[in-house]
């Protein structure tokens, strides 16, 4: 079993699409295992995306997701990083595939709606950033 984070960003949690973008998870079968809001300070926010520091949407990007409250998430099940990077579409919305959920919910290559991690090692980073042990929560769902 892989795990792979998610965040729900400002501008879902704030458009209230929290729900539509839970039902895109759980309809692909991808497995929520952790959940909680957050608002991070700006300063948290560079913490997070410290492997974009050099990269010219740095400042924008974090203001960004320093904005507002976000959801955040641990997904797992087999090969998760790339069913949910397939699930979310490509950053810009405009190139996603029709039924993606940046194609769907986004409204800016910025304001995409979600994020998630790009590779094992950046998914234990990021899971370790929002999440401990204790709030990871070990279940195995019924078969259908």
């Amino acid at each position: 079993m892989q795990r792979t984070l998610s965040i729900i960003k400002p501008d879902g949690v704030s458009r209230n699409i929290i729900g539509a973008v839970v039902q895109k998870l759980e309809k692909s079968g991808l497995n929520i295992i952790a959940m909680k809001m957050i608002h991070m300070t700006r300063k948290q926010a560079e913490g997070f995306y410290v492997v974009h520091k050099e990269r010219p949407f740095f400042a924008s990007l974090t203001e960004f997701m320093s904005s507002g409250p976000a959801l955040v998430m641990v997904l797992e099940g087999e090969n998760v990083i790339t069913r949910y990077r397939d699930l979310m579409g490509a950053t810009n919305y405009k190139d996603a595939a029709e039924g993606t959920i940046r194609r769907e919910f986004a409204t800016d290559i910025e304001k995409n709606v979600v994020h998630g991690s790009d590779s094992t090692e950046s998914a234990a980073f990021e899971i370790g950033y929002f999440f401990n042990s204790f709030e990871i929560v070990k279940y195995r769902l019924s078969e259908k």
